[in-house]
C-alpha cells in the first residue's frame, strides 16, 4: 500500500491503484482561510505554506481569502463563509460573552504590532495631549480606552484614520495609529522622520494575528484544524528562512505590493521576535492560560468587556500545546 505522502504527491496513479486492488488515499481536506487585510508579509506563513507544499504535505488544500477594510472577518466566519480566519483576542472574548461560537486555536504573533506614529519631535506619547490622533473605528474597542486613561487623552482628540498617510505628511502636529511593519516603511520612503511607539512595549497585552474558527467547525473537523495550525507554524518558520516563495504568491493576490515593503516587513518580523520570542521559544504559535487571563483582565479593567464567567471558552490550548516548531 502506498503512503499518504506518495498519494498526495501523485507518485502512484489511479489506474495503478485500481489494477492492484489498492484503495486510493483520501483527497486533501479543503480549508478556506480568511485574512484580515490585503495580502502582505504579515500573512507570510499562509502563502508560504501553499507555495512550498507544506499544506499539501499535511493533507490540506487551503484557499487563502484576502480580507480588507470593508470585510468583517468574525461575521463571515460565524456565517460559514470561511472555515478559519485571522482573529484578535479581545473581540474573541467579547464574542463568547455574547454567545457567539468563536474560538481561538493559535496565535502567530506573541504581541500586537500596532502602535502610534508621530512626527520625530514627539519623544513620548504623553506629549500628544491636545494633538489630533487618527484612529480606525476598531481601535476604540481595543487600545484607545487604555491609552486615554494612561496618558490623559480625550475623545475629542480622535480623528478617523482612512488608510491614507497624506494627512500625516501635510500636518506636522498629527499622529496616527500605525503597524510597525507597514506605515513606517512609507514614511521612510517619503523621507519623513517619525517616532513610533509600539503599544506592546507600553503594556498592551493581546497576541497578534491569532487563528480563529467556530466551535461548530472545530467539533466536526478537529484533525483538520490540528493539521492546519501545525502546517501554518511550519510556514512561518520557512517564511522567516526564505520568504521568496510566499512573497511570489502574495504579489499575485495583491499586485500593488512591492518588494521593498515585503523586505522591510520581513525584517521587522525577524528583528522584533514577534514570531519567535516569549512563549514561542517552545514553538511558534504558542499561547498560555496566564496570557489569556492577562488579556481578559485588561479588557475588564479598561471597560471593554464585562467580567463574566466562562470567558475561557474563547480559546483552547489543545492545538498548540504539543507543537514544536522552533525557528
Amino acid at each position: 500500500m502506498i503512503t499518504r505522502r506518495q498519494a498526495l504527491a501523485g507518485l502512484a496513479g489511479t489506474a495503478a491503484l485500481a489494477a492492484g486492488g489498492v484503495r486510493p488515499a483520501r483527497a486533501a481536506d479543503r480549508v478556506r482561510f480568511l485574512t484580515d487585510w490585503y495580502a502582505q508579509a504579515e500573512h507570510g506563513a499562509f502563502y508560504q505554506a501553499k507555495a512550498t507544499g507544506i499544506y499539501a504535505r499535511h493533507g490540506l488544500d487551503v484557499t487563502v481569502m484576502m480580507g480588507g477594510p470593508q470585510l468583517n472577518g468574525m461575521q463571515l466566519l460565524a456565517a460559514g463563509e470561511a472555515d478559519l480566519a485571522t482573529g484578535y483576542p479581545l473581540p474573541s472574548i467579547i464574542a463568547v460573552q455574547r454567545d457567539l461560537p468563536i474560538i481561538t486555536v493559535a496565535a502567530s504573533y506573541q504581541f500586537d504590532l500596532q502602535g502610534i506614529m508621530a512626527h520625530s519631535d514627539i519623544t513620548s506619547l504623553a506629549q500628544l495631549r491636545g494633538h489630533k490622533i487618527l484612529l480606525a473605528g476598531s481601535s476604540h474597542s481595543s487600545f484607545w480606552p487604555w491609552l486615554r486613561e494612561l496618558y490623559g487623552f480625550s475623545d475629542d482628540q480622535c480623528g478617523m484614520y482612512q488608510s491614507n498617510l497624506q494627512p500625516f505628511f501635510t500636518d506636522p502636529t498629527l499622529a496616527q495609529q500605525a503597524y510597525l511593519t507597514a506605515e513606517p516603511y512609507v514614511t521612510q520612503q517619503a523621507h519623513v522622520p517619525i517616532s513610533f511607539f509600539l503599544l506592546a512595549k507600553l503594556g498592551y497585552p493581546p497576541y497578534g494575528s491569532s487563528i480563529t474558527t467556530t466551535t461548530g467547525y472545530l467539533a466536526k473537523n478537529p484533525d483538520v484544524v490540528r493539521r492546519f495550525v501545525a502546517a501554518t507554524m511550519e510556514g512561518w518558520k520557512s517564511y522567516l528562512h526564505d520568504p521568496a516563495p510566499g512573497n511570489a504568491l502574495i504579489k499575485i493576490d495583491n499586485p500593488k505590493m512591492t518588494d521593498g515593503l515585503l523586505a522591510f516587513a520581513v525584517g521587522k518580523l525577524r528583528s522584533t521576535g514577534v514570531l519567535t520570542g516569549g512563549d514561542a521559544k517552545h514553538s511558534i504559535g504558542m499561547m498560555t492560560d496566564a496570557r489569556w487571563k492577562e488579556i481578559h483582565d485588561f479588557g475588564v479593567r479598561t471597560g471593554l468587556m464585562a467580567d463574566k464567567p466562562g470567558w475561557q471558552a474563547a480559546y483552547t490550548l489543545d492545538y498548540v500545546k504539543n507543537l514544536r516548531v522552533v525557528a
